[in-house]
């Protein structure tokens, strides 16, 4: 599969063979979305805890005895039944919330979408490319991008 390869100035440079195991895989939407719910869910970090009956400090005492004040039999005061108690089945920091994708259907998923990016004709690859940072500016680098993308709204560079 030939694709053209362009310059900085967003002119015709050459064409570059693709590998076709690659860039022409069937469009597969599940696959992809699994993929992506795969990643966002396992960046996801438990934000809150609670402290179980073994966690709270104190308790350590049995209340009162066993037998002969009337009262219910407790043995200690940090139960989750008591004021200043433990939680039960609280939620723990513990939790792991991320979420398994096989590597084939991973790679599967992402050949998918750079087949379907070259279908659409959203990929472009240039020979070169060069731009120092140090000396730039936000307006110059978006002056650049709208050059060579047009007004896309997001733009992903990939350098080797």
């Amino acid at each position: 599969m030939k694709f053209d390869i362009y310059n900085q100035k967003n002119e015709k440079s050459g064409t570059i063979d693709l590998v076709e195991r690659i860039f022409k895989v069937k469009f597969n939407p599940t696959l992809i979305h699994q993929a992506l719910l795969a990643q966002i869910v396992s960046q996801r970090s438990p934000l809150v805890h609670t402290k179980g009956r073994g966690d709270v400090s104190g308790g350590g005492k049995k209340p009162w005895r066993q037998k002969g004040t009337g009262r219910a039999r407790h043995g200690s005061s940090r139960s989750p039944i008591w004021k200043g108690g433990g939680v039960t089945f609280g939620p723990s920091k513990e939790r792991v919330f991320a979420k398994k994708i096989n590597k084939k259907m991973n790679r599967l998923a992402i050949f998918s979408v750079l087949s379907k990016k070259t279908e659409d004709g959203d990929l472009k690859i240039f020979d070169k490319f060069e731009f120092d940072v140090k000396k730039s500016k936000t307006a110059t680098m978006a002056k650049f991008l709208n050059n060579l993308f047009g007004n896309k709204k997001s733009v992903l560079l990939v350098s080797s």
